[in-house]
């Protein structure tokens, strides 16, 4: 008799749906995009071909490598108006976009998820303030709230990221609280009641675990929106301060050259659009990949 092949053993849920994300080619290739300027960050001080604070009025609004004839060799995609190299400034500057985005997503999403689960399981007092107090900053258009609070803590680095979290917080919020109203009347958070289990034990044991794969999905919506909230303030002025380079700030340096120089706008605004761009397609690859209600037919 011929042996019988052994089943294969079924993939978590986990599992299936990191399958369906490796099958979606685009999610991948944004993800791969996103990734590659994340690494080109980190190892910013390594690459970059010049010291992106070396301004030389020489080099001034020299051209890229594959325009006119005032090229400077060494500076392959130009210079701006003070003579810093471009290229050099987008490696670094992709480090100021990418690191407000993490700080402010992951402070975010730890602040909102704990807020949603108190105030969607406990409810009563805890949701009405926490809801109200969503319905309120809701009110505020986003880019007006972070300059009001950016003109009152003045321009900086760590208060960009106060002033983004601030406001970011409650779009986490907002989905947790739903998912934990549905799962409080699940059998397993009954089950865990009937025993005895605290709310916090039920909170954080019990439906925590169930709500982190739509939380990863909005938080990787959201570092988009965040990236172009911190290029919005840095082109204002309220960002990061010179001379440290900020794809924002560089779109402002060279709006006065769009018709002499417009490879010093442009270059950073280019990547703003790529970067975005791949961070909401890898987004939407993940959320197709991980909600369950999608594949409830397969």
């Amino acid at each position: 008799m011929s042996a019988v092949a052994a089943p294969l053993p079924a993939l978590s849920p986990t599992g299936l749906a990191l399958r369906r994300l490796l099958r979606n080619g685009t999610a991948v290739a944004s993800g791969a995009v996103v990734l590659g300027v994340a690494l080109l960050a980190v190892l910013a001080p390594w690459i970059a071909p010049q010291d992106p604070t070396d301004a030389d009025l020489f080099r001034r609004l020299c051209a890229p490598a594959w325009h006119g004839e005032t090229v400077e060799p060494g500076f392959w995609l130009g210079c701006d108006s003070l003579g810093r190299d471009i290229l050099s400034r987008l490696i670094h500057g992709a480090r100021v976009s990418l690191s407000v985005a993490a700080l402010v997503v992951g402070i975010a999403a730890v602040i909102g998820t704990l807020a949603g689960l108190a105030a969607g399981y406990l409810r009563g007092w805890t949701d009405i303030l926490v809801s109200r107090l969503v319905d309120t900053l809701l009110g505020f258009p986003y880019l007006v709230f972070a300059i009001g609070l950016m003109a009152m803590m003045g321009p900086g680095l760590h208060n960009i990221v106060l002033a983004l979290v601030l406001k970011e917080w409650i779009f986490t919020c907002r989905v947790v609280r739903g998912e934990t109203l549905a799962a409080r009347e699940q059998d397993y958070v009954e089950a865990a009641r009937a025993l005895g289990c605290s709310p916090r034990h039920i909170m954080l044991r019990e439906i925590l675990p169930n709500v982190l794969s739509p939380v990863l999905v909005v938080a990787t919506f959201r570092m988009a929106y965040v990236i172009i909230m911190e290029a919005s303030l840095s082109f204002l002025g309220l960002g990061v301060q010179p001379p440290t380079p900020s794809w924002g700030s560089m779109v402002s340096d060279g709006r006065d050259f769009l018709v002499d120089a417009w490879w010093v706008s442009t270059l950073p605004g280019l990547c703003i659009l790529a970067l975005v761009l791949s961070i909401n397609l890898a987004s939407q690859g993940l959320r197709d990949a991980f909600d369950p209600r999608l594949h409830q037919s397969s």
